[in-house]
């Protein structure tokens, strides 16, 4: 985890040889701090890597790549005071944020300051609904995470109680919604449907109430946190839920804070990265300096071979000419070949499930 020496605001790295002459500055954005720190981590050690290595290959356009660092702790107005750091900086392109409440204000600023946004992790749809040409991810959307949930629990929980759970946050309920509204048109109606509060401690009086109505499944919109807390406390009441998520259960932390109680636990998010051969080298290097690349790691290295390669393509940082580039090619990336529909979403992206087991998680064959 990143601990307290990594303020929040605005750190600069410059990895690599940077001059004083102009280079090529990006940046990554995230919550290096508070509850949701472990994504940032991941975040910066994938674009730290991809920048390293990009650099080592002699840069982007003859330059070498900048890396600056925007801690937006999850919080919208944060990551608007991030993006404009970044303005005042000369950033050309930023790889994030991660929370979709951080990423939608946050796109704001770079459609109107002419900045290309990747984001690596947030899954609401309306980040890319707003109409701007330079916002793009490289991760799934709710809408498309919704009802691969619904298609699994349909098929594995046929004729269980249901309870949808959501954090009241952009990506919680979000995905919750697109669940919901799935599981319904597949005729399931949910025995229960509640909010809770993000960030508490104690969900024993949420335990309760999913005991009482003797629930079977949990689908959880939100995050490993308050997740891990929620199926641990579950299993101090008595009740075996199995507790089911999105793409954000998909940290090592969840298994730290749940402890056993986690296993069992399945979410989905979209094919391992460091399961794919060709990325041998890179998940090797990033293990060589002690991390785990695990969750969006690789997402966000991806991102930044997105942006390098795209610019190289335009021979050109400009805002238009990058997104030119980025609408029509096929990137070579460590996700695979991918390419960006008009609204800048990845074409077919596809979701699988996975499941906790002692510590680790794997496919659900």
């Amino acid at each position: 985890m990143l601990k307290s020496t990594l303020c929040a605001g605005v750190a600069v790295l410059a990895l690599g040889v940077a001059s004083a002459k102009a280079d090529i500055v990006i940046a990554v954005a995230g919550p290096m701090t508070g509850s949701y720190a472990s994504f940032g981590e991941q975040a910066l050690k994938g674009a730290e890597q991809a920048v390293k290595d990009l650099n080592a290959k002699g840069g982007v356009l003859g330059e070498k790549l900048v890396l600056e660092v925007g801690d937006d702790a999850c919080d919208p107005k944060q990551a608007v005071a991030v993006a404009n750091q970044f303005v005042n900086k000369g950033v050309k392109a930023v790889v994030g944020h991660f929370c979709s409440g951080s990423s939608i204000p946050a796109s704001a600023v770079y459609q109107e300051e002419g900045i290309i946004q990747i984001s690596y992790g947030s899954t609401n749809p309306k980040l890319t609904e707003q109409g701007f040409a330079n916002v793009y991810r490289v991760c799934g959307r709710d809408d498309q995470q919704g009802p691969a949930a619904a298609d699994m629990i349909a098929s594995k929980f046929k004729g269980k109680k249901v309870a949808i759970i959501h954090d009241k946050t952009a990506y919680g309920k979000g995905l919750a919604d697109e669940t919901k509204k799935a599981l319904n048109d597949k005729g399931i109606t949910e025995a229960m449907y509640e909010a809770y509060t993000a960030g508490e401690k104690d969900y024993s009086a949420l335990v309760t109430k999913l005991k009482q109505a003797a629930i079977d499944v949990i689908y959880l919109g939100g995050y490993h946190s308050e997740g891990g807390l929620i199926i641990r406390q579950a299993r101090e009441q008595g009740l075996n839920a199995v507790l089911v998520g999105g793409d954000a259960l998909g940290t090592s932390e969840f298994a730290a804070i749940a402890g056993k109680a986690g296993d069992g636990t399945l979410f989905s998010f979209n094919p391992d990265p460091r399961k794919d051969a060709a990325n041998k080298a890179v998940v090797e290097a990033i293990r060589a300096a002690g991390y785990e690349p695990e969750g969006y790691t690789l997402y966000a290295y991806a991102a930044v071979q997105g942006y390098a390669q795209a610019a190289a393509a335009a021979k050109s940082t400009k805002v238009a000419d990058v997104n030119k580039q980025l609408h029509g090619l096929t990137l070579d990336t460590v996700l695979g070949k991918v390419g960006f529909d008009p609204k800048g979403d990845l074409k077919a992206p596809g979701f699988v499930f996975y499941e906790w087991k002692n510590g680790n998680f794997d496919y659900v064959k």
